[in-house]
């Protein structure tokens, strides 16, 4: 007997996500995560169906829950599905799946700019060289736990919903050194020297608690303002104020879970300019105040 098809979540932008909700199977779960990411758990049961993705424009992680041993991707011969087993699809890739019987999974889905702008800090790679790699199948134990901890939260409830926030930008963090690939047949115009990017990535985490501003980083940068910000934008993926209130909100992230300091006190190391400003923006791009993260994601 076959499962309903999978209700629509409102505002769902996801395309593997829609595909998914065309085919015969159940939502089990999903949540908006914050910050452009979703996650959800499917189930299948089916005697033999085809699912094709064709270039979603996003990236999706796979986690097979239950099930999957005759579940195949055409063009694989004689590789299945089995619990623990993880794919990646990047988001320019197309494939065809032949799916039968029973299948459980777990799938996150995020942009492209969430995965390659952590690039620059975690690999030294400009955004526009790094994406993730085409896998089908594979075992991590790393990123099967990330996935099992993600599973394993509630997803509802401000505190729960941190929490899974949180895990899933770990996993995006350990997708990107494990399965981050240079783009093929990629060609770098314009942007900065790798040296000049690096000065310039260092320069800012270590001026935080200052006023940072277009002219100073030109002066770090021996360039004119105008030439700085053009290629700012094409090596960081976006322009210096942007990249700058980033870095602050994740110095803020790492302060509150990792130390005790007062609030102020972090404030002041992020170079937010007051306790008033520094909730503000926090709650923004959060949804909770700095108080309440730490209380829930502190360890």
């Amino acid at each position: 007997m076959h499962s309903r098809p999978a209700p629509r979540p409102s505002s769902v932008a996801h395309a593997v996500f829609d595909t998914m909700c065309g085919t015969d199977a159940t939502l089990e779960r999903f949540v908006w995560l914050g910050d452009g990411m979703a996650a959800a758990i499917w189930q299948r049961d089916t005697r033999e169906a085809l699912t094709v993705y064709d270039r979603p424009g996003h990236h999706t992680l796979s986690c097979y829950l239950g099930g999957g041993y005759r579940t195949e991707r055409s063009g694989m011969h004689r590789q299945y599905g089995a619990p623990q087993r993880l794919c990646t699809l990047p988001d320019d890739h197309e494939s065809e799946w032949v799916v039968r019987d029973h299948l459980r999974l777990l799938h996150v889905y995020f942009m492209p700019e969430h995965f390659t702008r952590r690039a620059v800090v975690e690999l030294d790679r400009e955004p526009r060289e790094i994406t993730l790699t085409d896998r089908t199948y594979f075992e991590s134990p790393a990123l099967l736990r990330l996935c099992q901890s993600l599973i394993a939260t509630p997803w509802e409830g401000a505190d729960h919903l941190l929490r899974a926030n949180e895990i899933t930008h770990d996993t995006l963090s350990e997708l990107l050194r494990s399965q981050g690939v240079l783009r093929r047949e990629l060609r770098l115009k314009g942007g900065l020297a790798p040296l000049l990017r690096r000065r310039l990535a260092d320069y800012i985490d270590a001026n935080l608690a200052q006023p940072i501003t277009l002219g100073t980083l030109a002066q770090v940068a021996c360039l004119s303002e105008f030439h700085l910000a053009r290629m700012f934008r094409v090596s960081f993926g976006m322009p210096p104020s942007a990249w700058i209130a980033g870095r602050r909100l994740e110095q803020a992230r790492t302060l509150l879970k990792t130390t005790t300091l007062p609030l102020q006190q972090v404030a002041d190391l992020c170079g937010y300019a007051d306790l008033s400003h520094f909730g503000h923006r926090f709650r923004a791009a959060t949804g909770t105040s700095p108080r309440r993260f730490r209380q829930v994601v502190a360890p």
